[in-house]
């Protein structure tokens, strides 16, 4: 009889919550959710995109993305418009308090990916990421 193989999924997912470890105490001082944090820094990086392409980005369902959009709104964090050659779609930038946000969390980020490069080492986090994108590209 085969011996079962290790599930792939699984162990991303408790790698991930391994990774979190390292960065939730930060979102949490911040007062910032995991979610609100992917999106300032994706629109950080992009300046403005459209909703369905954030939410593919940040990795968040699209229902999901509308609530978390609206919540960093109304604390000013984001803001959104609708595209002027387009009324059906909305595209989202960082706010003043979004950016200042990214600016905040910024260094204490780079702290925790020391915390977690000194525990990895420098090249197996190097691998592990190149493995990752490798995973990523990956057509189904």
């Amino acid at each position: 009889m085969l011996k079962p193989r290790q599930s792939l999924t699984l162990t991303l997912l408790q790698a991930r919550e391994a990774a979190m470890s390292f960065f939730r105490p930060s979102l949490n001082e911040h007062g910032l959710t995991e979610q609100q944090w992917r999106v300032i820094r994706i629109l950080n990086q992009h300046d403005e995109l459209e909703i369905y392409q954030l939410a593919e980005l940040a990795c968040i369902l699209k229902p999901s993305m509308t609530g978390v959009l609206v919540r960093m709104e109304a604390a000013g964090m984001i803001h959104r418009r609708k595209a002027e050659q387009d009324q059906r779609r909305v595209l989202v930038t960082l706010a003043d308090k979004g950016r200042a946000s990214f600016a905040s969390m910024s260094q204490c980020m780079e702290a925790n990916y020391q915390r977690l490069q000194e525990q990895l080492g420098a090249q197996k986090l190097q691998t592990l990421l190149g493995l990752l994108d490798e995973l990523k590209s990956i057509k189904r």
